[in-house]
């Protein structure tokens, strides 16, 4: 809905921008504490036009017609701004809207095919919470893209070609597999007890390189042995995915790039290139004038590919199926995914959007695969369970224990979700449980909580025979009551901006605000003691509040529970 209200904004702006005879393409439209909507297109056009900025602004502001049925109520000039204000109209219809499409509300209407991958970790051991931001950023901007129209597929990148595999296969072939570990766990433990007898007896490091070799060549028995590896690591790391309501449409390994020739292709046409040159035997790109310093090995002396270079064959293949192509990469892959944008700029194919996120740790210390000094996805999920446990038992101690472990599962999960996501991708952050868990810091239990209440509301209602199917949202005048439907109106505008930047902090963000306003007007405004006309009304107001709740948490992957 609000994004109609700023779409006319800016048809009436343009409109009285070319009658007080100014041309400008940005209109300066920006949320203001003022307004719904603000303009400071006069401070662009000063410069241009050699004209104070107020004179502008009153020039545009005599020119500017709103029409009765308008989304506008209003439009008034203070100082060099323009500020405009929603009509009735807007407020009585979101209310008919979100009632009327429901789950559908805010799904927009953009088109195209997107792929987007994924945590993509190394199948060498469990996730670790590094992992996991990148799984939860990666999967909530594939609902928020969804929930904008485009047509989603994610996918899982598989490195099954790297030294870390080979070690892990290498380790399979000589140490014993703990069969009553989750089967990620177990390769953990191979991997780490492989690196340290690779570390001390160097003389098994050549047995490692052979089988490398030999996979990339398609040895049927080495290429199995990597296969049940593989598959032995992925079927525990899935299941911590599947725990925290993260799923992949497609699982790609990337060997199948070097199977089909599409690694040999892109090299040829690589070794074509004015800036290819050989070092030392091994064929690289060198990208310093495209402003990076250090050059792009695509293939060793020996022949054999890097990550690299079937990453690129990768790129190649996904840009055919696909209008946007979406990377969720860590911050140490910043050189890395600009070498690999370059190479496939100078290629002439389409490069990927890339989301760099910064680091997450946890007050306890840093964690690292290879020296076994890590702290998994699994025990840190275990750890904030046993935590929203104690929380639930403490808060709701007359419910029975089914009850009890239920809340502490989806409140666990959302609020390690919700954390990771409330803060921008390149902004680093420290996860803390202890605040993820409290129910009045304005996390995911604040907001599934009040999703919660109003779901409560509306069953004493209904426990009570009180109908609220005929209503009248012009009733609706309180500030509390406008406030909250103007919040609801603009959950369309957040799914636009959160889809266009791919910023998922913006959604996290708006679900938080939209359970602070509804837990004003509750607070403030009475429901089921108000006169029948108004009660009606506000109950009204309730369902809406339960819906776009719901579409919140649901876009955000967190779980909207009826009764916490």
């Amino acid at each position: 809905m609000f994004l109609r209200f700023k779409d006319e904004v800016a048809s009436v702006l343009s409109s009285a921008l070319a009658k007080a005879g100014f041309e400008i393409d940005d209109l300066a439209l920006h949320e203001s504490p003022h307004a719904d909507i603000a303009s400071s297109v006069a401070f662009r056009l000063a410069p241009e036009y050699k004209r104070n900025p107020k004179e502008i602004c009153e020039a545009i502001y005599k020119n500017i017609r709103i029409t009765p049925d308008s989304y506008i109520e209003r439009a008034e000039m203070v100082g060099p701004y323009i500020n405009f204000f929603v009509s009735r109209t807007l407020l009585n219809e979101t209310v008919l809207r979100v009632l009327l499409e429901r789950e559908d509300f805010g799904v927009l209407e953009k088109k195209g095919a997107v792929i987007l991958e994924h945590t993509s970790a190394n199948p060498d051991g469990p996730l670790h919470i590094g992992h996991i931001r990148n799984s939860v950023i990666g999967d909530t901007l594939a609902r928020i893209l969804k929930r904008a129209g485009y047509d989603v597929r994610t996918q899982y990148y598989i490195n099954d070609m790297g030294r870390q595999i080979a070690v892990v296969v290498w380790g399979l072939m000589n140490f014993e597999f703990d069969k009553t570990k989750k089967p990620d766990h177990a390769i953990a433990e191979i991997y780490i007890n492989a690196n340290k007898t690779l570390v001390d007896e160097k003389e098994h490091s050549p047995e490692v390189d052979a089988l490398m070799k030999k996979y990339e060549n398609g040895d049927p028995e080495t290429v199995q042995r990597f296969k049940d590896a593989i598959d032995t690591a992925m079927h525990g790391i899935e299941e911590s995915l599947r725990r925290m309501n993260i799923s992949h449409d497609e699982f790609i390994w990337e060997s199948r790039f070097v199977r089909t020739g599409d690694v040999s292709r892109v090299m040829e046409r690589i070794k074509k290139l004015n800036c290819a040159m050989i070092k030392d035997g091994a064929l690289m790109v060198d990208l310093k004038d495209m402003d990076i310093q250090k050059p792009l090995v695509v293939q060793r002396s020996d022949g054999t590919s890097l990550y690299t270079t079937r990453d690129l064959a990768y790129h190649e293949w996904k840009a055919a199926m696909c209008d946007r192509m979406i990377d969720i990469l860590g911050a140490d892959h910043k050189l890395i995914s600009s070498q690999l944008k370059a190479v496939l700029r100078l290629l002439g194919l389409p490069e990927p959007e890339i989301v760099i996120f910064e680091f997450v740790s946890l007050p306890e210390g840093s964690m690292s695969t290879r020296r076994g000094v890590f702290i998994s996805a699994d025990e840190l999920l275990d750890e904030v369970e046993r935590a929203a446990y104690s929380e639930v038992n403490k808060k709701r101690p007359d419910t029975d224990e089914e009850f009890k472990k239920k809340v502490a599962a989806f409140v666990s999960i959302g609020a390690v979700r919700y954390d990771i996501i409330r803060v921008s991708p390149d902004k680093a952050t420290t996860f803390d449980w202890r605040e993820a868990l409290d129910f009045e810091k304005q996390g995911a239990p604040f907001i599934q909580y009040a999703h919660a209440r109003a779901c409560s509301i509306i069953k004493n209602a209904q426990d009570g025979g009180i109908a609220f199917e005929s209503y009248d949202p012009n009733l609706l005048v309180e500030e509390q009551e406008t406030a909250l439907i103007k919040k609801l109106a603009s959950f369309d505008s957040t799914i636009d901006s959160a889809s266009r930047g791919l910023k998922p902090h913006i959604v996290a963000i708006y679900a938080r605000e939209l359970a602070d306003v509804f837990n004003q007007f509750y607070k403030y405004v009475p429901v089921l003691s108000a006169e029948p006309e108004f009660r009606a009304a506000r109950l009204a107001l309730v369902d809406c509040s339960r819906i776009v709740l719901a579409n919140a948490l649901d876009t955000l992957g967190i779980a909207a529970p009826e009764s916490m």
